[in-house]
Formats: C-alpha cells, structure tokens, sequence
C-alpha cells in the first residue's frame, strides 16, 4: 500500500455480517485500485445474493434487541462511534484518498462531516417524539406514535465514500432500525473501516452488516433485498437510472424510499451580484471533489452585464488549481474515479467546442499524470444543444452560459428533470426572495456555494428523488407512525 496507516488492521477485506468478517459465500473477490495509478490496493469479498440474504438473517435477529434499547442507550453507543471516527480520522482520510483519489485535504473534510452526522443522530435519538392528540370524544384517548421503521437497506455511491453512508447509517441506527450496506464496487475501503469502528464503539452484533461487492453481483445482491419483505427501507444515493430501478422493484413489497438521485445543478450569477463572492462560492461548489458530486453546479448562468468580467476571473482561479494525486500536500484537484468518467468528461468537452464553445482554460486530458486526470476546464459560449446542458457531466468542467433577464435565468435553470440543488448570487433582497422561491430544487444556496450540513434538510425534487437527509427531518424517514386509540376511560 503506498499510503500506510497508523492502524492496519481498520483495512478491511471481508464482509461484516451478525458481528463476523466473514469470506463471500462464494470465496470470490475483486480488485480495489488507487485511480491515481491504477494500482491494485487490496481484493474484497465479491459478495452475492447469499451474502445479501445472510446480512438480512443476521439484522432481523438483532433487530427486537436493538429497537428495545432505550434512545439514551443508543446515543452513547453513538457517541463512542463518534469519537473513534475522530481519534481515527487521519486513517480513514487516507484510506479514502487511495480508493477514491481525492487530495487529502479533502478527505480529511469529509471525515470531519461525515462524523457529524454520527454527532447530530446520537442527540436525535433522544428526541422521537410523538403526539397526544385532542380529545374528540369522551372516554377516548389518541395517540400517535413513532417507531423503527425495520430492517434498512443502505446503498451509496463512490464519490463520497464516508459521509454519504455514515449519513444513512446514523439516522436508522438512532431510530432503532437494523442495517444491512453496500458501498459503491469502487470504494468499499472505507465503509468497512466505518463499519470496523462501528463495532468497536458498541455497535451489537447483526445491528450493522456491510457487504462489498462488484458492479454485477452487487445488482444481484441488491436484488435479494428488494424482493426480501423483512426489508422495510432502502436508502440510496446515486444515479437517477438506478433510483428508478430501486423504486419499481422494492414495489412489490412497499418499502419506504429514500431517494438523492442526479443532478444538474443551475448556478447564476445576477448583474448586480458580488462578482468576487461569487467566483469564492462557484470554485467551493464545483471543483470539491473533481467536480464529482451531486450537487455541483453544472450550467452556469451570468448575466450579461458581468459575463466577460466573471469569466476572465474564473477562468484565472481554475487554471491555477493544482492537479495532482492525494500523496502531493499541495493537490487541489485528483484524478476522475476511472476511465468511464474521464472519457464522459472528455466527449462532453469535444461536444461542446464542436458546437461553437471557446475553451479559456484546460479542455484536455493529462495523461502525464497519470490514466484518470482532466485539466479543470471553463468555457464561454455553452448552449442548450450541448450535452454539458441536458448531462450531468461528473467532473471538473464549468461551462458559461449569457442571459439578459432574470425571469429568462429563472426558466433555463428549471428547464430540467432535476432539481436537487441551485445556486444562485445577488445583493438585491427582492430578486433574492423571488428567486429562491422560484427555483425548483430542494437545496438553494443564496450568495453561498457551501450548502451542506448535518443540521440541514438535504434532497431534491422532481427526478432527483425524494426524501431528506440530516436535519431534524432526516430522522422521519427512518420512523413509522403508529395511532394508538385508547377507549372507555370515563
């Protein structure tokens, strides 16, 4: 391993089932590489839909147990996790900038907000409250309740690899559901740790199982728990194709769903916004992470008055960023997950220029760095027949698109099936309201480019899924209601 860590044993290879780390059925494995080099960095269990059915058979064991435990109980339990993913945070930055490649800087972030979900549940779990509802008749007494939705299933995506499953984790575990995960084929690295931590913490055995698996069997795995009825809730974030895939076969047995699916995020920047705020705000948005989340900004809108003066701005910022792997203390910007996105990335570009846009800054592979690297790249003259316009491009592109009027600004932003997030500048207070309420996204950032936090509502609307995460609403989607009507009390 190029990267070594104080704790070796927190590298984990073998799937988390009822308390044991345990081979896949099958005693398959796949390859884990580093995308900075392609490097193979350790083999995980390939896990199948036997692995799947045993991790359900081990959570709905544990599940009586768990949901029994007094909310204190499982907030201290919490906590303790809390505090080890802290104590171990350098480990676990490093482990996800070998399998994820992004610089450290940015690893150890996530860590940090991935913890403070693990933080915000452990003091939520005390505070599932339900409802005396007023007497409507006498002698009857009703009550609504709120209980563990079941079994949950948590399925999460390669881009962030802590925070998007500790998100998912810590929610169902503070309302006294049992777990069964699958992280993303490309960084199970990580989430085993979390899972290893987890169980140093007190987590019971079979409350927390984690499976790794492959692109293929993975879909199979999955399978077993959509058709499983002891499954009451999958959890997932990633691609609005797989949502949708998830949403029809768990129909059969009506679980609960949440859904942070695609993205195509509309950034505007109004004639009288701070042009300097703005750029701050746009480089914080879409260029963490490579430009490899959900919620960066993908069509940039300025309006005409400060469209050239933003670009050669902009552009200036971006082609200063420094691209390198995470071993280079100075790195900004790693290499894309793999060969797929680096050739999405490069055909949208080409696309682009073909189609009339002129390229300011980068606009090309940087192959001497290594197989999965693309220049940070700007460019003027973005229109809607572009691919960049309709496709989430997943990477380090910002392309610019000129516009006269607000209310045109407004259209072309909603003028897609998605709306997870929106960003948007101005210091005129009235276009501020009007806008924000405007804007069909479920997350708004407002002369702000940082929008994501543990004590906030996160998730989309239309095709980018449903459901919030964080928040003291993100708890809801892991409780069910129960009416209780007591009667003859006269």
């Amino acid at each position: 391993m190029a990267l070594k860590l104080k704790r070796e044993e927190l590298v984990r290879t073998r799937n988390l089932i009822g308390g044991e780390w345990s081979e896949a059925v099958s005693r398959a494995r796949y390859p884990v590489t580093n995308p900075a080099t392609g490097e193979i960095i350790a083999e995980v269990a390939n896990s199948g839909p036997a692995d799947a059915r045993a991790a359900t058979n081990a959570a709905y064991q544990a599940a009586e147990s768990w949901r029994n435990r007094l909310p204190r109980e499982r907030a201290a339990i919490l906590r303790r996790w809390h505090a080890l993913l802290v104590e171990n945070s350098e480990d676990l930055a490093t482990l996800m900038s070998m399998e994820q490649g992004k610089p450290m800087a940015e690893s150890r972030g996530e860590v940090a907000y991935g913890a403070s979900y693990v933080a915000w549940f452990a003091e939520e779990a005390t505070r599932t409250y339900g409802d005396l509802i007023p007497q409507q008749q006498r002698g009857k007494q009703m009550r609504a309740m709120k209980e563990p939705v079941g079994i949950v299933a948590a399925i999460t995506p390669w881009n962030f690899p802590l925070a998007m499953i500790a998100r998912k984790i810590a929610p169902a575990l503070a309302a006294g559901c049992t777990v069964v995960g699958k992280p993303a084929e490309d960084t199970p690295l990580t989430a085993l740790a979390l899972a290893a931590l987890a169980g140093e913490a007190g987590v019971p055995a079979g409350v927390l199982n984690m499976l790794s698996a492959s692109r293929e069997q993975g879909i199979e795995a999955v399978a077993d728990w959509l058709a499983d009825d002891r499954v009451r809730k999958v959890t997932f974030t990633g691609s609005t194709a797989v949502g949708k895939y998830l949403a029809r076969e768990s129909a059969g047995t009506l679980k609960k769903l949440s859904l942070e699916l695609g993205g195509n995020a509309p950034f505007i920047v109004f004639d009288d916004a701070d042009l300097d705020a703005a750029i701050a705000g746009l480089m914080a948005a879409k260029f963490r992470n490579g430009g490899q989340t959900c919620v960066c900004p993908n069509r940039i809108y300025v309006q005409a008055g400060v469209f050239d003066r933003f670009a050669e701005l902009l552009a200036a910022r971006v082609g200063a960023l420094k691209v390198a792997s995470a071993t280079d203390p100075e790195a900004q910007i790693g290499p894309m997950i793999n060969a797929k996105a680096i050739d999405k990335i490069a055909r949208h570009v080409e696309d682009a220029v073909s189609k009339g846009a002129i390229v300011l800054t980068g606009g090309k592979r940087l192959t001497e760095l290594g197989p999965n690297y693309y220049a940070p790249t700007v460019f003027t003259h973005a229109s809607n027949d572009m691919l960049v316009t309709c496709e989430e491009t997943f990477g380090p592109v910002a392309p610019l698109y000129r516009f006269d009027q607000e209310e045109e600004a407004v259209r072309l932003a909603n003028d897609s099936p998605f709306g997870l997030a929106a960003y948007f500048y101005t210091r005129d207070m009235r276009r501020a309201e009007r806008v924000a309420r405007r804007l069909e996204a479920g997350v708004v950032g407002l002369n702000e480019g940082a929008v994501s936090s543990e004590a906030a509502p996160f998730g989309g609307v239309k095709e980018s899924g449903y459901g919030r995460e964080g928040s003291k609403y993100g708890l809801d989607d892991y409780l069910t209601i129960k009416y209780v009507c007591q009667g003859n009390l006269d």
